[in-house]
């Protein structure tokens, strides 16, 4: 298998036993594709997928082009001044949000603005805690930084009676304007696209054998049906074998992952070849127990995180050290949007429409960077505020 360890000849031994038996079977509990539960069946056996795994190595090539051009908005009403905005964060220890949130203030500083960021420290008391607030505060407008709106229906809803706009960041599935939770609008990547090219990394880097864990955030509703579109799509390559899924909160990501990632190399040693998380912190905090274990950093199993790209992540896949790729969000391009997208808010405008495009970042196109944006974003924001 390309790039795998080894296995020693006692192993080798037992699965060709397990393979003679599994051809005798007419059912293995935990050997169906997609099983979330130990396969049996090994991942270097001679199924694959050379369709899938040939469009799948198409697609990726694509997505790992760096010269993207600005593809956003051209015009737009110029800078409405005097305004406030404040971030409500999910939690601020998510790369993701913080990320978004520096955009914001980055951008309002430009555009003139005011901003105040409120954690609500990753339990929903705390960010409910942190709507209120805000709302408390009568600001021109609200961000919802990473978390579902619904968790907060009576804070938005004060917030929309009193015509408070309220835009989203990952709050809802799907990019733009959103009438139930009432969003002005909601800037994200398209999960489809970012849960998609993630798990065809995974089918291209193994040519179509691999055995993978996927570690997800069953708490947020956007990060589930990120990891249940990352399993469908595995599931389309009949020599990927879904080993595991991990569900741990981010918020619990520090103390949990190293001993999650340490009882799964136990249980699966040489089986698991690739890892995919639905955001990159996770593989900061495994990193510690891969290489307690003697696990080499540059794999396997080689890890890609579905979402954020934050600097440390760069950082691992640029030194080989237990990250092999990442499918960023633009997070300043996001903060920039965001700002943009109240100004059309305070204008009586619609929304900008704009869905930044999905990006895979490798060693081999992202060498020394520590984020990825479209190029010219700043430049077109200046010209459409005048500023």
């Amino acid at each position: 298998m390309h790039r795998n360890r080894k296995p020693a000849p006692a192993v080798r031994t037992a699965r060709l036993v397990c393979c003679a038996l599994l051809a005798a079977a007419t059912a293995v509990v935990g050997c169906e594709r997609g099983s979330s539960d130990g396969a049996d069946e090994t991942a270097t056996g001679p199924s694959g997928c050379p369709d899938v795994q040939a469009r799948a190595q198409a697609a990726v090539t694509r997505a790992e082009r760096t010269d993207i051009p600005w593809g956003g908005p051209a015009g737009g009403p110029q800078a409405v001044s005097g305004k406030t905005i404040v971030y409500v964060a999910q939690t601020m220890t998510n790369p993701g949000v913080a990320g978004a949130a520096n955009g914001v203030r980055e951008a309002a500083r430009v555009i003139g603005w005011d901003v105040r960021v409120i954690d609500g420290g990753g339990t929903p008391a705390g960010i409910q805690a942190a709507m209120s607030e805000a709302v408390a505060l009568r600001p021109s407008g609200i961000v919802i930084g990473g978390f579902d709106p619904d968790s907060t229906a009576q804070q938005a809803a004060r917030a929309n009676a009193q015509r408070i706009p309220l835009i989203g960041w990952h709050a809802v599935p799907e990019p733009g304007p959103s009438r139930q939770p009432d969003l002005f609008t909601n800037v994200t990547t398209r999960v489809q696209d970012v849960a998609r090219i993630s798990a065809r990394w995974i089918i291209s880097d193994s040519n179509g054998r691999a055995g993978v864990v996927l570690i997800t955030d069953a708490s947020i509703p956007f990060a589930r049906n990120k990891s249940d579109l990352i399993r469908k799509e595995l599931a389309s390559c009949r020599g990927v074998r879904l080993l595991s899924v991990q569900n741990i909160p981010i918020p619990d990501a520090s103390s949990r992952t190293p001993r999650e990632i340490s009882s799964l190399l136990s249980r699966f040693q040489d089986r698991w070849t690739h890892s995919v998380a639905i955001n990159d912190l996770y593989f900061a905090d495994a990193a510690p127990a891969f290489r307690a274990a003697g696990e080499k950093g540059s794999g396997p199993p080689y890890n890609i995180g579905a979402g954020d790209g934050d600097p440390s992540a760069f950082q691992r896949i640029n030194s080989r050290q237990y990250q092999a790729a990442t499918v960023p969000e633009p997070l300043s391009l996001q903060g920039w949007q965001i700002v943009d997208e109240f100004n059309r808010a305070f204008s009586g405008r619609p929304a900008s429409g704009y869905t930044a495009p999905v990006h895979i970042a490798t060693a081999r196109n992202s060498e020394g960077a520590t984020a990825w944006n479209p190029s010219g974003y700043r430049e077109a924001y200046r010209k459409i505020w005048g500023k």
